[in-house]
């Protein structure tokens, strides 16, 4: 039987930010830590890209999601705290956490920043107690790296996230294909991956409610409410199925990637862009750490009806710039979406080289166009 775990980071730039203030503050005069209090982690307020990147169990309890202004959550709570992210930190935070995860098994698929896969198959004390074993590796992440996850274990990439998700923070859950009728089908159809808010809508107005529901109903009927392809794909996770596999990273970087998936939809640039500039300085990061530059930037995202765009642009000049980047990623993402609802959304690095050299043209012009 195969057993996929899905690690999963609570709140993770909130976790890591925490983990960072706690370190510099010292024994002495140690800070609050922002994991206990309404606090979010967000953009600058003064420029336009001032969203919440994450937050606090009582900031959620306030109602407030990751991707809304920060202006509208700071109705919700007066008191929030609000916290500028750290991405240089965020990065060697999650890169400790899949070092860590290395130590047991080859096959880690990382999903972004803060989430991961990992085959277990074949690993015997793992098959042997799934339960026992994430809860060892879960605390042993708590122990020495400082901040908790989430783990889901089941047979396949679908029921091992839904699994993670069933309740947080600090838990392990199990999702087997038997557990589906009791833990998955109660659910609202909205807590069932990729399904986004017009699908919702329109399910409900079908009378369909729960997973459960959909999962009984005709795959038929579910494909003239959404679509074709979005109707088998959604009627497919609604029944547990998911057959892609966990695929274990290069040894070499070939580029640098991170999506993310958001609670709500995204519909305007603003939003977008909020999450773009997050992912550019966690990549770029990346990159420098590892001493190379890009020459081809590109923007994916994926759509309602599960069709996935992609958009590159090769660079004239190698760069390793977070700005120089974001530029580019604004520019792509201008030419290429119309504000369609979307719930995921990436930016990938690639055509790395670890050359300094820089070809300036006579006519090069070195300012920035970009569409406002």
């Amino acid at each position: 039987m195969k057993l996929i775990f899905h690690i999963d980071v609570n709140s993770a730039f909130l976790s890591w930010t925490a983990c960072g203030l706690l370190e510099e503050g010292g024994a002495d005069t140690p800070p609050t830590d922002i994991r206990e209090i309404a606090s979010v982690i967000g953009g600058s307020e003064k420029s336009r890209h001032g969203i919440v990147l994450a937050k606090s169990t009582l900031a959620k309890q306030y109602g407030i999601v990751t991707g809304e202004p920060l202006f509208q959550a700071r109705r919700k709570c007066p008191g929030l705290v609000v916290v500028p992210p750290n991405y240089q930190l965020y990065v060697r935070k999650s890169d400790q956490l899949i070092r860590m995860l290395h130590e047991y098994t080859p096959l880690i698929q990382q999903y972004s920043i803060d989430e991961a896969w990992m085959d277990m198959t074949g690993i015997q004390e793992a098959q042997a107690d799934p339960m026992g074993f994430a809860t060892g590796l879960k605390d042993r992440i708590h122990r020495e790296l400082g901040f908790t996850v989430n783990i889901g274990i089941s047979v396949n990439h679908l029921l091992a996230k839904m699994g993670s998700e069933l309740q947080k923070p600090d838990r392990v859950h199990t999702l087997f294909p038997e557990e589906i009728p009791q833990k998955m089908w109660p659910l609202p159809v909205r807590d069932l991956l990729f399904l986004g808010k017009a699908s919702e809508q329109k399910l409900i107005k079908a009378g369909i409610k729960t997973i459960g529901e959909m999962a009984r109903y005709p795959e038929t009927e579910i494909q003239r409410l959404l679509g074709e392809k979005t109707g088998h794909q959604l009627y497919e996770y609604a029944n547990g199925r998911d057959d892609s596999p966990v695929r274990g990273e290069r040894e070499e970087a070939k580029g640098y990637s991170a999506e993310t998936t958001t609670e709500e939809d995204i519909v305007t640039y603003e939003q977008a862009f909020s999450l773009l500039l997050a992912q550019c300085d966690v990549v770029a990061a990346r990159m420098r750490k590892d001493g190379k530059k890009c020459s081809c930037v590109s923007v994916t995202y994926r759509m309602l009806d599960f069709r996935t765009r992609s958009h590159q642009k090769k660079l004239g000049n190698p760069t390793d710039v977070t700005e120089e980047i974001f530029v580019q990623v604004k520019n792509l993402l201008y030419e290429c979406w119309q504000c369609q609802p979307l719930r995921l959304i990436g930016v990938a690095l690639t055509d790395l080289t670890s050359d300094d050299f820089r070809q300036m043209s006579l006519f090069e012009n070195t300012e920035n166009h970009e569409k406002q």
